[in-house]
């Protein structure tokens, strides 16, 4: 018997491009990300460089802050859910 999912996956489609930040700290450096897919559950980021990145953290989307969850990492693509 399949278990559910306890989270919806984020797929890239490309619908939504633009620049992002990832703030994982009050005294850390911000992490600097393109938005690949973005909906009211997640998103899917890809990093600028490999990075490291905390399971909970803040994104901040142009003039919106999202406190985040990482879901998955692939590379330097990363599905976030909010």
């Amino acid at each position: 018997m399949t278990q559910p999912r306890r989270f919806a996956r984020v797929r890239p489609s490309g619908l939504v491009s633009g620049n992002a930040n990832l703030i994982v700290g009050p005294k850390l450096p911000v992490i600097p990300c393109r938005v690949v897919d973005y909906s009211a559950g997640g998103a899917c980021v890809e990093l600028n460089a490999d990075a490291d990145l905390p399971q909970r953290f803040e994104m901040l989307h142009g003039a919106t802050k999202k406190k985040c969850r990482m879901v998955w990492k692939r590379g330097r693509r990363v599905g976030l859910c909010f």
